[in-house]
């Protein structure tokens, strides 16, 4: 080769390379290498924290290498679930296609039996907010669902329905080695969030019911048994159900029960996750709990648990987004600094960083009170407890909302925050699982009541409970650690929100006190967050 040849073969080479950051992300265990988290295990699991501590530390490199490289495979857009209505003989089967790494991630993460009597709550809890790191992976919404349906059958034993106690063995303890997974369908088309518009009918058969009628979205459509709402017939109260997919023996035939699979929706996030819309035809249908009292039961213990699971889940978004955009201030130089080394930078880590903390203090006082309490989920309010019970019932019922509200609506904003660390390169789906998360993040925002739905139900209740629990009281218990100055202010702002027209007819009265009460539950909540970070110190 002549000397201009050679010239030519190097010309505008580029030695550029991101394998020393990669090999630091790759080598990351979501558990050793978060001092904060590990701090906060230590605080609330007290004498059980050895054993868990050793537990998680075992636990961890699992889901930080192994169960992360299968998530980014299943986020792929050419394997995403999708139909096959029909078998080679025309039968119609419904079955909902999933990749192998779905499959396999799946049954690692039920496997772990984190719902079961044998777990300690605590271990549960960290696991679950390491497994959400991973974002929403095709299994996250289904775990969340199946610890819903494992509550409400616990809940509500009834021995004239055998199979109930056959189900909780099934998506509590495992049977054979298997672990059946839950879903909850209570959509429909015409109301949404307005679970009392339902208009599915249950048909009595017995001891049983059959369903008649269409569930408009549908998560988790694969699972082995559904929570669903419906009305009875001749009744225009919502009962509550649960609904197996096969029936004895048919699981293996693809024979479905009594329902179709009608299409599986395509959506902004979880995008891993089949969502659809399903048509009864006769689905046999197990009731459970009070039968006037179906919207209570399901909100009160299903949709607090996934409430509640999605504030634990932004946590864990939050640590992953700030571990990892420190990482790359760290690695990545531009114009002779590294990124971090900028003011603007620096102040964009410390952001993120302080969110993450803050959630994750926030998500592990919630879950602690409600561990304490001995009977923490209830279908509404009740009057039949002690005072004092009460009120911390009420408290918690009132943080899982606002948790569930705040934490996804800041989580968009760090997510978005720790992508613009990373510049262009943070927007690559390849590069970096933040834009996925991101989007996952901006899914939970809506699921299990939007926004709206949920200050205005945190509003009524104040409401309710006023005669028995003032504003100021309220304010006062759930900021206790905060400076007597925060409390005063918050109890002022409270008692004068109360008095204004926040749910009254629309004007422009109305429409200034639902935007004052809407910024007062994010700063409300920080600040309890705040006291919470304060207490881990």
């Amino acid at each position: 080769m002549n000397i201009a040849s050679q010239d030519n073969a190097t010309r505008g080479a580029n030695s550029y390379s991101f394998d020393e950051f990669l090999e630091k992300r790759a080598s990351l265990d979501w558990y050793r290498d978060e001092p904060f988290l590990q701090k906060a295990v230590k605080k609330f699991t007290a004498a059980q924290y050895e054993a868990i501590d050793e537990t998680l530390k075992t636990f961890s490199p699992t889901v930080s290498t192994k169960w992360n490289s299968l998530a980014e495979r299943i986020a792929r857009p050419e394997v995403r679930p999708y139909m096959l209505h029909y078998d080679a003989f025309n039968h119609r089967i419904d079955r909902i296609v999933r990749p192998f790494e779905t499959l396999e991630l799946e049954k690692g993460i039920f496997g772990e039996g984190l719902f079961s009597s044998k777990i300690h709550p605590w271990e549960s809890f960290v696991k679950r907010m390491l497994i959400h790191q991973l974002g929403e992976a095709g299994v996250t919404c289904p775990l969340t669902c199946t610890h819903g349906l494992v509550a409400l059958l616990e809940q509500f034993p009834n021995e004239d329905i055998p199979e109930l106690q056959e189900i909780l063995e099934h998506t509590k303890e495992g049977i054979h080695g298997e672990f059946a997974i839950g879903a909850q369908f209570m959509t429909e088309i015409q109301g949404g969030s307005d679970l009392p518009a339902n208009v599915l009918e249950a048909v009595p058969e017995g001891a049983y019911y059959r369903l008649y009628g269409n569930k408009f979205f549908c998560s988790a459509a694969h699972a082995d048994y559904s929570v669903v709402t419906a009305k009875i017939t001749g009744t225009n109260k919502v009962s509550t159900f649960i609904v197996p997919s096969w029936l004895p023996g048919d699981k293996e035939k693809e024979k479905r029960n009594g329902y179709e699979i009608n299409r599986i929706k395509w959506k902004l996030g979880t995008a891993e996750l089949p969502t659809a819309e399903i048509q009864y035809n006769g689905a046999l249908a197990y009731p459970i709990g009070p039968k006037d009292k179906g919207i209570a039961v399901a909100v009160g213990i299903v949709l607090t648990l996934s409430r509640l699971e999605i504030g634990i889940a932004c946590a864990g978004f939050m640590l992953r987004a700030a571990r990892e955009a420190n990482l790359y201030g760290d690695f990545r130089t531009v114009f002779g600094k590294k990124v971090k080394d900028y003011p603007l930078s620096a102040s964009k880590l410390k952001k993120i960083e302080n969110a993450a903390q803050r959630t994750t203090a926030g998500a592990f006082k919630i879950y602690d009170l409600f561990l304490k309490l001995e009977k923490p989920l209830h279908p509404g309010i009740h009057s039949d407890q002690p005072l004092e019970i009460r009120k911390r019932l009420f408290n918690l019922r009132e943080l899982v909302l606002l948790q569930k509200i705040c934490a996804t609506n800041e989580g968009a904003e760090i997510l978005r925050e720790a992508i613009s660390v990373f510049a262009g390169h943070g927007v690559m789906e390849e590069f970096s699982s933040l834009p996925r998360i991101f989007r996952d993040v901006v899914v939970n925002e809506q699921w299990e009541g939007p926004r709206n739905l949920l200050l205005t139900q945190i509003y009524r209740d104040l409401q309710r409970v006023a005669d028995w629990y003032p504003p100021e009281e309220f304010v006062a218990h759930v900021l206790e650690g905060a400076s007597e100055t925060t409390i005063r202010s918050f109890a002022n702002q409270l008692a004068e929100l109360m008095e204004k027209p926040v749910l009254g007819e629309v004007s422009e009265a109305s429409i200034e006190a639902a935007a004052a009460w809407d910024l007062f539950c994010d700063s409300f909540f920080k600040a309890y967050q705040q006291v919470a970070l304060a207490d881990m110190e």
